[in-house]
């Protein structure tokens, strides 16, 4: 997978452990198998929408703050120019 699957995985990692929750619980509320847990905080699985939403509300965060920002290092995407 790609820098923004594993910056992705990286913020939800955090967040469970700043709540204290261990990957096995996290887990068990989202409704997934702990090792794709696992492999999601490795960054090694795209998520839908619908997971991070999942995630987030586990988590007590929003969806957003689990999103790596535009400054964080990923995969950069060449912006598009207008035509002239």
């Amino acid at each position: 997978m790609g820098k923004l699957a594993k910056a992705l995985g990286t913020k939800i990692r955090e967040a469970r452990k700043a709540k204290g929750l261990s990957q096995d619980v996290l887990a068990l509320v989202c409704k997934v198998d702990r090792s794709y847990m696992g492999r999601i905080e490795r960054g090694e699985v795209n998520i839908t929408v619908e997971k991070l939403y999942q995630i987030a509300l586990s988590l007590g965060c929003e969806p957003g703050s689990l999103l790596p920002t535009v400054n964080e290092p990923h995969e950069r995407q060449d912006t598009v120019s207008p035509l002239r």
